[in-house]
C-alpha cells in the first residue's frame, strides 16, 4: 500500500462506529498517528509520503470534530473517556509494540496514568496539551466558547474555511505559521458543518471539567514510561509553552529533544520536511528499519 493512498476503515468500539485510515505496508510495524482537536488524519498529509514505506499507518479519526460518523448519543466522550477510547481502539484491532504518535491534544499522555499503555512501545510528541495547558491558549478557548453557544460551532467550522479568517488568533493563527492548505481545512470541517451529531459529540468532550492539579499529576505519571520516546517541540509556538518541550523530555526516563525552528503547534504542516526528517530517523533506529 503507498504512502501516497489510504484505505478506509472502520471499527465498532463501545462508543460507536470509529473511522480510521491506513497506509504503508500492512505487515510491516505500527505507527498509529494521532489529530488534534476539529482535526483528523488529514493533518498528515503532508508528512506521510515522506515517512518509511516499511511501517504500517494507522490513523483513528476520533470523536473530536473531525469525525464523519457521529458517536452513540448516550457515550461517554469527556477527556478520560476519550483516553479510554483510543486505548479500545489499540485493542480491538490488536496493535501490538505500537509507536504512539501524538500531536495537539494531549489525552494520549494520560494512557499510562490510566494503565493503558501496554501495547504502546514507544512514542512521539509533537506539541501538544500537557500538565495544566487544557484546554491551551486563545484558540482553546474560543473552541470552548463556540461549543457552548448555539450554532457556535457550526459557525466557527464555516470561519475556519475562509483563509483570512483561519489566519486570526482566535482560530488557527497561533496553530500554524502558513496557511494550512484549503482541502485540509475542508476534509477538517466537512462532518462538524455537515452532522448535528458530530457536533454534539464536541460539546460532550467540551463538558469535561478539567481538574488542573489532576492533569498535572497524571502527567507527573510518565515519569515511570521508561520506553523510549522522541519529544518535537515548537519553541515559538504561542499555545503550547515552550517550555514544556524540554520539562517533558526531562520528565519522560528515555526521551530525546529535537526543536523545530519557523513553526508552531502543527510542525507537520509548517515544516512537514524537517518533521518527516526526524520522525523517519527516530523510527528507523528504533524499529531497526532500512535506511
Amino acid at each position: 500500500m503507498e504512502l501516497a493512498n489510504r484505505e478506509r476503515r472502520s471499527v465498532e468500539l463501545s462508543a460507536g462506529l470509529l473511522e480510521y485510515a491506513e497506509a504503508g505496508d500492512p505487515h510491516g510495524p505500527p505507527v498509529v498517528l494521532l489529530h488534534g482537536l476539529f482535526m483528523n488524519d488529514a493533518q498528515w498529509d503532508l508528512v506521510l509520503p515522506r515517512l518509511p514505506e516499511s511501517c504500517r499507518y494507522v490513523m483513528p479519526v476520533l470523536p473530536l470534530g473531525g469525525h464523519r460518523v457521529p458517536m452513540s448519543p448516550d457515550a461517554d466522550l469527556t477527556l478520560a473517556a476519550m483516553v479510554d477510547l483510543l486505548a479500545e481502539f489499540l485493542d480491538t484491532l490488536e496493535l501490538s509494540d505500537v509507536t504512539l504518535v501524538v500531536t495537539d491534544w494531549g489525552g494520549p499522555l494520560f494512557l499510562p496514568a490510566r494503565g493503558r499503555d501496554d501495547r504502546i512501545g514507544r512514542m512521539i510528541v509533537l506539541p501538544c496539551e500537557a500538565y495544566d495547558n487544557f484546554p491551551p491558549g486563545l484558540a482553546g478557548k474560543m473552541v470552548a466558547l463556540a461549543v457552548h453557544t448555539p450554532g457556535g460551532m457550526r459557525f466557527a467550522a464555516w470561519q475556519l474555511r475562509i483563509p483570512f479568517l483561519r489566519r486570526m488568533r482566535p482560530l488557527m493563527g497561533d496553530m500554524a505559521i502558513r496557511d494550512i492548505p484549503q482541502d485540509i481545512v475542508e476534509r477538517w470541517t466537512d462532518g462538524a458543518l455537515a452532522s448535528a451529531g458530530v457536533r454534539s459529540d464536541v460539546r460532550r468532550y467540551a463538558s469535561t471539567r478539567f481538574d488542573k492539579q489532576a492533569l498535572i499529576a497524571d502527567t507527573g505519571r510518565l515519569s515511570g514510561f521508561d520506553r523510549p520516546v522522541l519529544i518535537i517541540w515548537a519553541p515559538q509556538n504561542r499555545m503550547m509553552p515552550p517550555e514544556h518541550g524540554p520539562a517533558l523530555a526531562e520528565l519522560l526516563p528515555n526521551a530525546r529533544l529535537v526543536e523545530i525552528e519557523d513553526s508552531y503547534v502543527l510542525t507537520m504542516l509548517d515544516r512537514p520536511d524537517r518533521t518527516a526528517e526526524v520522525m523517519s530517523e527516530f523510527l528507523r533506529a528504533e524499529l531497526s528499519l532500512p535506511a
